[in-house]
């Protein structure tokens, strides 16, 4: 029935709307929250802003008295430098110990990490900035040159990658400097933590859409592995302080049940997660101008792995898992195929017997695939899109084809 319905709404594509962008966390938002709730929001904000007015007063001190150092262009795709596959001799090697100290010099005095960084280059030069340039057109990826943008993220892999690849360098060639960062590494994390559990894309916070909770690309998933192999003190995380892992093993609970309480739930069904969630509210909220609010296949796979990976799951989050896999068979679109880059772009064509495929989007309501473009239209023809963003964004996959084998298994073992 989807792929009959899919082939209609190629045929007869429409634009449905616009997206809104997110809206900031601020004093004003908060206010509308429940009394009992606001001292612990005020104090987050106050936390958060005071964060960043250090950070930028600590580079501003650095400069002071002389020319900041040209900053490195940031590596907006190929190696982080990071490899965490490696035999575990080879983190007491000068290779990896020279990208461990790549990144304690590159660690924010709020004990982040900026993104999209290979960490194979020269070490943080004093007054250099904590986040590399993107100068590109439409850029703004990470922090331009006189500015202050993923100045310490969980995006892209960011602060997470880092984290575990320190701890694996602590385990095999232990040194103070690689400890003292990882673990200002998890306070940073603690810090970021909003008291729903959630987290924000960029701490200390930045505003708009940066500010929502972002399951986007996978963040928070992350951030609960981390926060879940520090609470075990085993293997590479055996450094880690008792009262550390304690607070960690809290943080990382508080998400999963956040978590567990942002399933949408759609005609009185649960269904899937959107790539973000307002972080007051915990509503679904668009990020990117073709980021609209909508259901994310790929986000709502990557969360119920992590949910099946409890050990002990609770009722709810059993009922989150089934009902999230029987949303995601339910979406599946067959009979069709995306088509690489060709000379008028990439398409979605029939093909029988193709799929299955997953669309990134589905509209909530409706539960048809749903396809954002750069002026924040909204449609349901994916081949209507601009030809930059039909090339430039992954609006069909396979991804969600693990998530619905690992199902059959877990499933199997209960």
């Amino acid at each position: 029935m989807l792929a009959l319905c899919l082939a209609m709404s190629v045929a007869h594509g429409e634009v449905i709307g616009t997206m809104t962008p997110a809206q900031p966390l601020t004093e004003a938002r908060i206010a509308a929250v429940p009394a009992a709730e606001r001292a612990a929001w005020r104090d987050y904000l106050e936390r958060s802003r005071a964060l960043m007015a250090a950070d930028k007063a600590a580079l501003e001190t650095e400069r002071r008295g002389g020319a900041a150092p040209v900053v490195r262009a940031a590596q907006l795709k190929g190696d982080d430098g990071m490899p965490l596959d490696r035999p575990a001799a080879w983190y007491a090697s000068a290779e990896a110990q020279h990208v461990a100290d790549n990144i304690v010099s590159y660690q924010t005095p709020a004990g982040g990490w900026g993104k999209n960084v290979n960490r194979n280059g020269p070490v943080r030069q004093r007054g250099e900035h904590y986040a590399q340039v993107d100068d590109h057109p439409g850029g703004g990826v990470v922090a331009r040159p006189g500015g202050w943008s993923y100045v310490g993220t969980i995006d892209n892999g960011a602060t997470t990658t880092e984290l575990r690849f320190l701890a694996r360098v602590q385990a095999a060639a232990p040194a103070e400097a690689y400890r003292n960062a990882f673990v200002k590494g998890i306070g940073y994390l603690l810090n970021a933590q909003y008291p729903n559990g959630g987290y924000p894309q960029v701490y200390p916070l930045e505003g708009g859409y940066h500010d929502a909770v972002t399951f986007n690309d996978h963040a928070v998933a992350e951030v609960v592995e981390v926060l879940g192999s520090v609470a075990t003190r085993q293997g590479d995380y055996a450094f880690v302080p008792a009262e550390l892992a304690a607070r960690a093993a809290a943080a990382r609970d508080r998400t999963v049940r956040m978590i567990v309480a942002t399933q949408i739930v759609a005609g009185s069904v649960r269904t899937g997660w959107c790539q973000q969630h307002d972080a007051l509210t915990l509503a679904p909220v668009g990020a990117r101008n073709f980021e609209p609010v909508a259901l994310s296949t790929a986000e709502s796979a990557r969360l119920l792995m992590l949910l099946m990976a409890e050990p002990s799951p609770s009722p709810d989050i059993v009922a989150a898992i089934d009902a999230g896999t029987a949303w995601l068979k339910r979406v599946a679109v067959h009979d069709v195929a995306w088509t690489g880059k060709g000379a008028e772009g990439r398409k979605l064509v029939p093909q029988p017997g193709a799929g299955p495929l997953w669309s990134r989007y589905y509209d909530i309501a409706t539960m048809r695939p749903i396809f954002g473009d750069r002026d924040r239209t909204i449609h349901t023809d994916v081949n209507e899109l601009s030809v930059e963003r039909r090339n430039g964004y992954a609006w069909y996959g396979t991804g969600p084809a693990a998530a619905l084998a690992r199902y059959d298994r877990w499933k199997s073992q209960r």
